[in-house]
């Protein structure tokens, strides 16, 4: 979601939306105007190990410099901010949270006691070192008074690994338990004062891997580039939860486990490495839903100890991760097509593990079955196990797998329907449940697809933030576009006749200028405050007061360009179904909608140039649109949208990281630049976008962060609970799948390509609910761990799933035969794949690189013959509104074979097959 007026420098883009949040974004943009204090330098002691030029601070030996061997210029911790972050109330890597109580001589356990090493530091002791120990130090005076232990901290170096290392000693006569035990992770993911050049070159993202002994943080530079740094867990260190770290001031007096660095669009803060929970889960997460992992605690007796240990090692690059935690011995997963299994789907789980499983357990118990398959049964390499995952059921679910030598792992998994019923689920949500028509509604909002909220279950005809009830700007406009996209392969009579009365009777007159010189051109919300015109109407609970609540003038502002691929998507499927489908459109032909899409493009660059130079969401709406316009024979439109995007695409070209927007930082901007830089053939250009993709998309063995494109401000501009906060699946995941499914289909050799893709792609189906309900994103703080309740921007999303949904058919040289999509069966040279995608008009096989899509009809089945290469496509039966297919097909990998159909009439790039009664068969020749 993107909010600003008007361009505004940097500072200015610090938290500015939300009502309780105004009074600090305005205390910060006035900190930043004041002259800059100067800080005294930090003390600090200067360190090496093999893979990293490390140094601590003198007072606290809390981590104060982290570069990789030989590159000082980049560094995984904030050191350039270690002066302004020194006083008490800051957290750095070293430092420690520990949540306890202790059994009374009557049995009766204490309160739960806080007790924290950064809260109000003290002078620690420095201990003799040992073997490999670069610093040591009993640090129990800086935890706060009354604490029953003794906290020791070293630091190791360990056969060349860096250890950090926390032993805790129970000093009392009473037994301890601990029910809170985190390490802050303090790493340099602040983007204030950056430029997006030096943000790329200087700033990391964490992606955490919560699975208990088998978790993991991966530390990846913003720009993509290696090398990436680990953080691993010691035995008894599980990743048991990774809490946030609050900002101080905003969290609750009485919490002291805070840190005093703003959270804000420029900074998503920091998060404790969470060993046990179980304190936490019975105060701050009581009425949360079901966290990554049964929270627990432990206890320590009267003289009894506990070592917990972190290992800091590095990746070379991002695609090398896994391979690193096999050579470290850390238990490795990996989910094909991932961690989101649809009831009617068979996903495959492969382990590589240094100890034996001895057990798999599924929570809820019976919901996931994870069955061994023989090693004769699939090409497996280097010892990776095989298990079949079969799901039951419906939401989260994860598996526990126990090893022999007494770590657990666990695997979180997301159970949907079938994907052809979630399709129908969402546009028989929004067609209906969503549905707004009503008579006498000030704002012609009637009919219209508007925003939902789940917990009240009544659509929002008022918010606050004007443009959630208002069509347009991403929080509102984004029910209608998933609306309208769904029917682009599951299309709908009845709904579609619906979006066409909305297309017609309210987006075109109302949201979209319809004629004179700016015809084409989108106002940012057709709902607005204004208590002179209608002053018995605005809701006197809600708060009007803030800039959110813009007037008709700032409503009918057209310079936002985020809001054009939203209309241009309508138009663009309203055109789609009307050339390929029979009888579904019906109020004008499709040359009209193809060039209201066209008007729409052109009135982007005509009246809203400034963000037009940054990428759009859903903005490879623009390349499929011009491609359209040149299949159609409409040579004058075409030329003159070409000629504009490659302004564009030249500025971008010009440009090191051209990911702009009028946020800080955003994964917003990057697929449709990649788009053009492939249209335009700067392949250069588009294989940088990829990798700075990768930095921040990580493949990771939960449905959450699989595929997740880092988010975290959105909330504030489209959700009910608005804070900073990491999103679990916000527009991002699917739109960045985007143009990783077209590098993979590029050189299908990179199989962490598509993996990431399918893992966005699919994470965009967990956001919609039994009913069709689709949230904006999840909300991943342990205190809550559920679904926004409002619809907000989740359509954008949605797009992406859309025209992305495919299943590939994949031969790796580790894994053997993979199925992505659908069921894949192999008998000698021949490979069977059955679609279950939810679209099944997109195939892609990757031996052959062989890219097939359809525009009309259905596949049934695809065979592959590996020897000779022929492929055997069987089409579904006619349908009334289907009663000929359109296909269409390439050779996407360099070198590849060109292939020729055994039938159809070619026709637009394509060709046009009559179906009948029964299934077609189709067979594509390798030539």
């Amino acid at each position: 979601m993107k909010r600003l007026l008007k361009p505004l420098p940097l500072i200015a883009l610090v938290l500015a939306p939300v009502p309780a949040l105004l009074p600090m974004a305005a205390a910060q943009a006035e900190e930043a105007e004041k002259p800059k204090p100067v800080y005294p330098p930090i003390q600090k002691t200067e360190m090496q190990t093999p893979a990293f030029d490390l140094a601590l601070r003198a007072d606290t030996q809390t981590l104060a410099h982290l570069s990789p061997k030989g590159n000082a210029v980049f560094d995984f911790v904030p050191a350039g901010r270690e002066a302004e972050r020194a006083a008490d109330g800051y957290v750095h890597i070293g430092d420690i949270h520990i949540r306890l109580k202790t059994a009374g001589q009557n049995g009766e356990k204490s309160d739960w006691q806080d007790f924290s090493s950064a809260h109000a530091r003290k002078q620690i002791a420095a201990l003799t070192g040992g073997k490999g120990v670069l610093a040591a130090a009993d640090i129990t005076a800086s935890m706060g008074s009354g604490i029953p232990l003794r906290v020791e901290r070293r630091w190791v170096n360990e056969d060349g690994v860096l250890v950090l290392r926390f032993t805790l000693v129970n000093t009392g006569d009473a037994a301890v338990e601990i029910g809170g035990l985190g390490m802050p992770m303090v790493f340099d993911n602040i983007i204030l004062d950056r430029d997006l050049d030096s943000a790329h070159a200087q700033a990391s993202f964490v992606d955490p891997y919560i699975g208990r002994d088998a978790g993991y943080l991966q530390v990846t530079r913003l720009n993509g580039e290696g090398p990436a740094l680990l953080v691993l867990p010691e035995k008894g260190t599980p990743l048991e939860a990774y809490r946030p770290i609050l900002q101080q001031g905003w969290a609750p007096k009485s919490d002291i486990f805070t840190d005093k660095s703003p959270r804000s669009q420029v900074s998503e803060g920091f998060y404790d490495w969470t060993v046990a929970s179980k304190g936490f889960a019975e105060k701050e997460w009581a009425k949360a839903g079901q966290q990554w992992n049964e929270p627990t605690s432990f206890t320590l007796a009267p003289g009894e100890s506990r070592t917990i240990g972190l290992r800091f090692v590095t990746a070379p690059n991002i695609r090398a991760i896994e391979d690193t935690l096999v050579a470290q011995k850390r238990p490795v997963a990996v989910g094909i097509p991932g961690y989101v299994v649809p009831t009617d789907q068979t996903a495959s789980l492969f382990l590589k593990t240094p100890s034996k499983v001895a057990k798999i357990e599924s929570f809820p118990e019976g919901s996931l079955t994870a069955t061994p398959e023989k090693s004769g049964a699939y090409k497996s390499g280097g010892g990776w196990a095989r298990y079949q995952i079969k799901a039951s059921g419906w939401g989260q679910a994860r598996l526990t797998v126990t090893y022999a030598d007494g770590q657990k792992q666990t695997v979180s998994y997301y159970i949907t329907k079938p994907l052809e019923q979630v399709m129908a689920d969402l546009g028989h949500f929004t067609t209906t449940d969503q549905w707004f028509e009503g008579k006498g509604d000030p704002f012609h909002r009637s009919p219209a697809i508007l925003s939902y909220d789940r917990e009240d279950n009544k659509i929002l005809t008022q918010d606050g933030r004007v443009w959630v009830s208002g069509m347009s700007d991403e929080g509102g406009a984004g029910s209608w576009v998933a609306a309208a996209i769904k029917q682009l392969d599951n299309p709908n009579p009845e709904e579609v006749a619906k979006l066409e009365r909305l297309v017609n009777e309210t987006v075109l007159g109302t949201l979209q200028v319809k004629d004179g010189p700016q015809a084409g051109a989108v106002k940012k919300s057709i709902f607005y405050y204004d208590p002179v015109a209608f002053p018995n109407y605005y809701d006197p609970k809600i708060n009007w007061k803030n800039w959110t609540a813009w007037s008709k003038k700032d409503s009918d502002d057209l310079g936002r360009s985020y809001n054009y691929p939203h209309v241009a998507i309508g138009h663009w499927v309203l055109y789609r179904l009307a050339r390929d489908n029979a009888g579904l459109v019906k109020q004008h032909d499709w040359k009209f909608y193809l060039e209201w899409a066209y008007h729409t493009t052109v009135a982007m660059m005509r009246d809203a140039p400034y963000y037009a130079e940054f990428g759009q969401m859903e903005g490879d709406i623009f390349v499929d649109i011009l491609k359209d316009l040149k299949r159609e024979g409409m040579t004058a439109e075409a030329t003159e949208m070409e000629g504009l995007m490659k302004q564009r695409a030249d500025h971008w070209r010009s440009m090191k990281y051209p990911f702009g927007s009028e946020m800080a930082w955003d994964s917003t901007g990057q697929p449709e630049v990649y788009a053009w830089m492939r249209y335009f053939g700067f392949q250069p250009q588009a294989d940088e976008t990829r990798e700075v993709i990768l930095g921040y998309d990580p493949t990771i063995p939960s449905w959450g962060y699989n595929g997740n494109a880092r988010r975290y401000w959105d909330f504030l501009y489209g959700g009910k609970v608005s804070r900073i906060e990491r999103q679990i699946h916000h527009y991002g995941s699917a739109l960045n799948a985007v143009p990783l499914f077209d590098a993979y289909r590029q050189n299908p050799a990179d199989l962490h390509l598509l993996r990431v893709a399918y893992g966005g792609m699919m994470g965009g189906i967990t956001n919609i609910d039994q009913k069709g309900f689709g949230s904006a994103a999840f909300h991943s703080w342990p205190d809550m761990m559920k679904w926004d309740a409002i619809t907000g921007d989740y359509g954008m999303g949605f797009y992406g799933h859309a025209i992305t949904a495919a299943s590939y058919m994949v031969n790796d040289p580790q894994f053997g035969w993979l199925g992505f999509g659908g069921d894949l069966t192999t008998k000698g040279k021949q490979v069977n794949l059955t679609p279950k995608d939810g679209a099944r008009r997109r195939l892609f096989i990757a031996p052959a690189g062989l890219w097939v899509t359809l525009e009309a009809g259905r596949i049934q089945s695809a065979s592959y013959d590996a020897a000779t290469g022929k492929v055997a496509l069987t089409l579904d039966p006619a349908t009334a509104t289907d009663p000929a297919a359109r296909l269409l097909f390439q050779t996407t990998t360099a070198g590849g074979r060109t292939y020729a159909t055994d039938t159809g009439t070619a026709d637009r790039d394509g060709y046009a097959i009559p179906l009948g009664g029964n299934p077609t068969v189709v067979t594509l020749t390798p030539r």
